[in-house]
């Protein structure tokens, strides 16, 4: 029998959180799951023997560094972090303003660098240990009404890419997931908040991405329980992908960036080779 895998699940008493740490469990591995509210983790996971419930506002290192050590006492090891917890601070560039841009960055990515810090010591001595990290869609391209976030997950992409080749040498694998829209809770009051109207240039343009964006709640396509046995299914290969694009919409996102880059490339690629010194 595999032996059973240590799960360490951040933003886990909701969204894709939750359905990731229930699907964990059922699949029989251990979880500690992670939140700013232990009482409404608790709540929404119930009680099992190979659950561990651990309070911790990835912001706060010492929290992170408390959590990891949590773990470690009760389970002996860590094999699988999942960086998840985010929030979604939407609105025009010139609206947000830079308490809510910074908040942003905090939860967002800085965060999950606290979170990865702490846990990299354990996975080191170990020599092993896969991380997962949640981008976006919005990590692949940016999109109107979400510069602060796409700010945070083009963070998020640059760092894990980078991190991957600091860290194989310890037989530590990266994932990144690009997900698409999936029926979570990122929409609710609870994760996102707008920018103040402010600037009335932005009014029209305003109402109508607000509308739309408090529309989408509920009715997005992708299942984030069907998402949850798909990143099982990547922590259990021995050689994990390096990026997971998550969804339909996802794959169309990121099929749609490729061919525009290919294009800009095309476009001006006489230009550019021609930046090279004359021949002396």
């Amino acid at each position: 029998m595999n032996k059973k895998k240590v799960w360490f699940i951040t933003g886990a008493g909701r969204g894709m959180g939750c359905h990731i740490a229930k699907a964990v469990l059922a699949a029989g591995d251990n979880v500690v799951a992670t939140g700013r509210d232990t009482d409404k983790v608790a709540k929404a996971l119930g009680k099992a023997d190979n659950l561990l419930i651990v309070k911790l506002d990835i912001t706060n290192l010492s929290e992170a560094e408390a959590a990891v050590k949590a773990a470690i006492e009760r389970f002996g090891n860590i094999d699988v972090l999942v960086n998840n917890a985010a929030n979604f601070c939407a609105g025009y560039f010139e609206e947000l303003t830079p308490e809510q841009i910074e908040r942003q960055l905090s939860t967002s990515l800085i965060g999950p660098m606290n979170v990865t810090r702490a846990i990299l010591l354990v996975m080191r001595k170990q020599h092993s240990g896969k991380i997962i990290t949640i981008s976006s869609t919005a990590g692949l391209e940016g999109y109107e009404f979400c510069t602060a976030y796409a700010a945070s997950k083009f963070g998020i992409e640059g760092w894990m890419q980078s991190l991957r080749s600091e860290i194989a040498p310890f037989g530590i694998h990266t994932t990144i997931v690009n997900p698409g829209f999936f029926r979570t809770e990122l929409l609710t009051e609870e994760s996102t908040n707008y920018a103040a109207p402010l600037i009335e240039d932005y009014d029209e343009r305003r109402t109508q991405q607000m509308e739309w964006w408090k529309s989408q709640n509920g009715l997005q396509a992708g299942n984030p329980d069907k998402l949850a046995l798909a990143l099982i299914k990547i922590a259990n290969q021995e050689e994990p992908p390096r990026r997971f694009i998550a969804g339909a919409d996802a794959i169309a996102t990121a099929e749609q960036k490729v061919a525009e880059l290919q294009k800009e490339i095309n476009a001006y690629r006489e230009l550019s080779v021609s930046m090279g010194f004359d021949s002396e």
